[in-house]
């Protein structure tokens, strides 16, 4: 136990040391570099002064390390000679569209799905330090999030359920993103492309539904016109008088259609009696 006792303060003993030492000798650098500034005067402000716009932010390194203090702008800053370097960090809102992505759905459908995300970069810092490149890495977990989600749903969800399907995209995103200073803002369904022989499949299936609901009516029209044919009759069969009113209406509707020849409807009473006979 005294051993590892002692050989845990030695670690950390020899660990301060290096950071006294790497303070020490940023500080000399940077007396160095501040000297060099100054008497290089006013040659030097063309290359130490920089200015980022207002939805910039500028994080700076020295000699390798963060500087305190967060990302600077917008406006002015100052940057010291050969010992610190910048990068620039848009903050507006971007866009990227995600390429179709060929997708085998719960049902084992295979259709293929385009995608736009919205987003930004709230964290200007973590951004360039936490992740090689930021809006890369999130293009490529945008097209493995909406296979994934994807095929979590069959074909008839899909197509109905853009919305929803958009919100589970935009939550896993976001959740996965926000270690690296990148805020999902929105992610929208932009297409849904079926294989051409499902399209023909759902396309006949959809005009024998038609068709079918087409018969279903027609059948259900002739069945009212049976019985309001069959009430008429039964109250024409109680007057003779309207079943030669009838008669008259049927010959007039046949003269105004201009036909040579005009058959006469003659009473089966009539006929009735020369049977009789």
């Amino acid at each position: 136990m005294a051993l590892q006792r002692f050989e845990i303060q030695e670690t950390g003993s020899i660990g301060n040391d290096g950071e006294e030492a790497h303070d020490l000798c940023a500080n000399l650098l940077t007396i160095v570099s501040v000297i060099f500034a100054v008497l290089t005067l006013p040659l030097s402000l063309f290359f130490c002064v920089k200015v980022v716009q207002e939805y910039e932010r500028a994080v700076i390194f020295r000699l390798g390390r963060l500087l305190d203090g967060g990302a600077k702008g917008p406006g002015i800053f100052i940057i010291l000679p050969c010992i610190e370097n910048y990068t620039k960090v848009d903050l507006r809102t971007l866009t990227f569209d995600v390429p179709p992505q060929e997708v085998l759905t719960k049902d084992s459908v295979t259709v293929s799905v385009d995608a736009v995300v919205y987003y930004r970069v709230f964290n200007a810092t973590v951004s360039i330090s936490n992740v090689e490149n930021a809006h890369h890495s999130t293009r490529l977990l945008a097209q493995t999030t909406l296979r994934n989600i994807l095929g979590t749903f069959n074909l008839q969800e899909v197509l109905i359920s853009r919305e929803s399907i958009s919100t589970s995209m935009q939550t896993v995103l976001d959740e996965a993103t926000e270690r690296w200073g990148i805020k999902v803002e929105r992610t929208e369904i932009t297409d849904v492309r079926l294989p051409v022989q499902l399209q023909r499949a759902m396309a006949a299936e959809a005009e024998a539904a038609r068709e079918a609901r087409a018969k279903v009516i027609a059948a259900e029209g002739e069945q009212k016109a049976s019985r309001a044919l069959k009430e008429a009759a039964e109250v024409i069969s109680q007057s003779p008088a309207a079943i030669q009113l009838r008669y008259l209406q049927t010959l007039n509707t046949i003269s105004a259609e201009k036909n040579a020849s005009i058959i006469f409807p003659l009473p089966i009473d009539l006929l009735a009696k020369f049977i009789k006979q």
